[in-house]
C-alpha cells in the first residue's frame, strides 16, 4: 500500500490514548494523516501518543473527550477544525468491555456498555457528518469478532458490537449519496493495556490454540487494516465489517 495515501488528510479517533487506538493513531500518521487523538481520562497517555507522531515528522493533537457525551464530542470537533481546518476521516474506537455472565448483568452495565460503544458511534457520527466537506469522507468503527462468534459470559460486549455492525451496514447506505464510506473492522482477541486489566489475558492461551495464525493480536494487527479502509484505496469499499482475527472466527 502507498504509504503516503493519506497525505494533508485529518483524521479522528477516539479512545486513541492507549492499546489499539493508540496504534490506529500512529499509523494514519505514519501515512500522512494529521490525527486528532481523542482520550477520556489518560491524558499523559494521549500527550505520548501525539510527542510519538511528532518524533516521525507527523502532526496531531490530543483532546479529551468522554464519546457518550454529545457535549464533549461536539468540542472534540471543533478542536479537530480550529486545528486542521477540515475532516476527512473518523475512527469510531472508543469502548470498554466487561465480562459477565447472565446472572450478573445489571442495568448500570447494560447502559455503561451501549452508552459507550453503541451511543459513542452514533453522536461521533452524527457530529462527523456537519465537518466532513464536499469531497465526503471515511468512517471506520472498530467492532470486534464476537459480534458473530457470540462468545459466552459477554453477552452485553457481543450486543454492542453486534448492534455496531449493522450500524455499519446502515450507515453506508444513508451516507453513500455523499461519498461518505462507512466500514468497520472486527478484531479477535488483542493484547492490549485494556484486556490485561480485565483479566483477559489468562484466556490467551485457548484463543490462541483455536486461532489458524496460532497467536493473539497486537495492536499493530489491527490498525493497517483501518488505515486502507480510510484511504482511498478503498474507494469502491462501504457497509463490510472485515474481520482481522487471524482467522478465529
Amino acid at each position: 500500500m502507498n504509504t503516503n495515501t493519506l497525505a494533508h488528510k485529518v483524521a479522528v479517533v477516539t479512545g486513541a490514548s492507549k492499546g489499539i487506538g493508540a496504534a490506529i493513531a500512529k499509523h494514519l500518521a505514519a501515512a500522512g494523516a494529521h490525527v486528532v487523538v481523542n482520550y477520556a481520562s489518560s491524558k499523559a497517555d494521549a500527550d505520548k501518543i501525539v510527542a510519538d507522531i511528532a518524533a516521525q515528522g507527523g502532526q496531531a493533537i490530543a483532546v479529551q473527550g468522554n464519546a457518550s457525551k454529545p457535549s464533549e464530542i461536539e468540542a472534540l470537533f471543533a478542536a479537530a477544525k480550529t486545528t486542521f481546518g477540515r475532516l476527512d476521516v473518523l475512527v469510531n474506537n472508543a469502548g470498554i468491555y466487561e465480562g459477565q455472565p447472565l446472572g450478573q448483568i445489571t442495568e448500570e452495565n447494560f447502559h455503561r456498555h451501549f452508552n459507550l460503544n453503541v451511543l459513542g458511534v452514533i453522536l461521533a457520527t452524527q457530529e462527523a457528518l456537519k465537518h466532513f466537506g464536499p469531497e465526503g469522507g471515511s468512517i471506520v468503527n472498530i467492532s470486534s469478532v464476537v459480534s458473530s462468534m457470540a462468545l459466552p459470559n459477554t453477552a452485553v460486549y457481543n450486543a454492542t458490537k453486534a448492534a455496531v455492525d449493522i450500524l455499519t451496514r446502515t450507515f453506508a447506505k444513508e451516507l453513500g449519496s455523499r461519498n461518505i464510506r462507512v466500514n468497520s473492522v472486527n478484531p479477535g482477541p488483542v493484547e492490549t493495556e485494556g484486556t490485561h486489566a480485565a483479566g483477559f489475558v489468562e484466556k490467551f492461551g485457548a484463543f490462541a490454540a483455536l486461532t489458524p495464525l496460532g497467536r493473539v493480536a497486537q495492536p499493530g494487527d489491527i490498525a493497517p487494516a483501518v488505515v486502507f479502509l480510510a484511504s482511498p484505496e478503498a474507494g469502491w469499499i462501504t457497509g463490510e465489517c472485515l474481520v482481522v482475527s487471524g482467522g478465529l472466527r
